[in-house]
């Protein structure tokens, strides 16, 4: 067992001792060299985070478990059990313990720059500060995304100026009219959570899998990888999830920028720079629910309908534009609930180009809500001038 380290001062190997700087902040390593000590001096004995802040002198039990993790993750420690949390050494955590961290006496020391508390992602650039885009913009899927107004901007370069300035987004509008489609143009880097009712907090924090050898380890989930990587974070239908797990999210979206996961020991994670959030909801969508609590943390929330005029560009046929223009007027003035966004003209235009126009005028009216198809019918009837009955099976060929 080490000697508990005062204030000022914490155990090296070989004999040495480093001096913390003023306020008795540690230097970059050296709790994770102490706890590497601590574990290497009771070899296989399994001890607690909050064993090992013992051992040190009363250090938060949270850092600890930072420290073990960061241990764990490189080989140097080995997590023995889960509740409650235990670790161990390995052959390797004397190398830990004896990494060269203190400063030799008479050596000049160099002015230190200031690191953030959680470093950069390597692999994934934070959101970039670029100029207004001028044309479409390519999405995942390959497929173009044509920019809308937004404030005066195309949406695109807005989306990324409020990622910029720490403004979460929240889309709102009918299901099918691009908010997915906007987010993904906007930003390359996204990690997607879809949510539903049955969306829980291990889907985005993380949980324990076990591994084919039938050990547990603690994978970690969407929320995490974009806080440590700097990511975007897009939660889609974001109401859909139940309030209490979705609460989650919270903090690391304020100002603490910061997360606990219980599950695993307490494990702090601090939120990298780029780090955002932007989410989706569709109102009138059936189980969505806009908490105060989640309207509160998006302080930006844009609209989406759906560009009637990008779908006459997209040569969608004229008439089933013209059929999703008059149901939208009469979905506004409250006589229907249901209007065809452009995914639905898509989705028209791609089976009128396979089955015939007849064919997508049917699906067009079968996809209607049971209550609105009668109306849709009849606008339907008008725009193409013909009585066209919904899409189903004919008699046996």
């Amino acid at each position: 067992m080490t000697t508990p380290a005062t204030p000022t001062t914490a155990p090296a190997a070989s004999g040495t001792t480093t001096t913390a700087p003023a306020g008795g902040r540690l230097p970059n390593g050296e709790l994770r060299r102490q706890v590497a000590q601590v574990l290497t001096d009771q070899a296989g004995t399994e001890l607690t985070p909050r064993n090992i802040a013992a051992a040190l002198g009363g250090k938060s039990s949270g850092a600890i478990g930072n420290a073990l993790a960061a241990l764990t993750a490189g080989g140097y420690a080995e997590q023995t059990s889960t509740k409650p949390v235990r670790y161990r050494s390995t052959p390797t955590t004397a190398d830990a313990a004896a990494a060269p961290v203190a400063v030799p006496s008479g050596t000049p020391r160099r002015p230190r720059t200031p690191r953030p508390t959680t470093p950069p992602a390597t692999t994934t650039p934070t959101a970039p500060t670029t100029p207004a885009v001028t044309g479409p913009v390519t999405r995942p899927n390959g497929q173009l995304y044509h920019p809308r107004k937004l404030s005066g901007l195309p949406d695109v370069t807005a989306l990324r100026k409020l990622r910029d300035a720490g403004v979460a987004a929240l889309m709102y509008g009918p299901p099918g009219t691009g908010k997915t489609s906007v987010v993904e143009a906007a930003f390359g880097d996204l990690v997607t959570i879809q949510g539903d009712g049955d969306t829980t907090v291990a889907d985005i924090v993380g949980e324990y899998t076990q591994t084919p050898d039938g050990k547990f380890v603690f994978v970690h989930g969407p929320l995490v990888r974009a806080m440590r990587e700097g990511r975007t974070l897009f939660i889609d239908d974001a109401t859909l999830i139940p309030p209490t797990v979705l609460a989650v999210v919270y903090p690391a979206m304020d100002g603490r920028r910061q997360i606990m996961i219980k599950a695993n020991g307490g494990e702090v994670i601090d939120a990298a720079p780029g780090f955002y959030v932007v989410a989706g909801h569709n109102p009138g969508v059936h189980g969505a629910v806009l908490s105060d609590a989640l309207a509160s943390r998006f302080s930006v929330q844009i609209q989406v309908s759906t560009d009637y005029d990008l779908a006459t560009q997209l040569k969608i046929d004229t008439r089933a534009v013209s059929v999703a223009r008059n149901l939208s007027t009469r979905q506004a003035g409250g006589e229907i609930r249901w209007a065809p966004q452009l995914r639905e003209l898509l989705a028209f235009q791609k089976i009128a180009d396979v089955l015939g126009t007849d064919a997508a005028a049917g699906n067009l009216i079968g996809t209607a809500p049971e209550e609105d198809r009668d109306i849709v019918a009849t606008a339907v009837k008008i725009a193409f001038g013909k009585t066209v009955a919904p899409l189903a099976l004919g008699a046996r060929i």
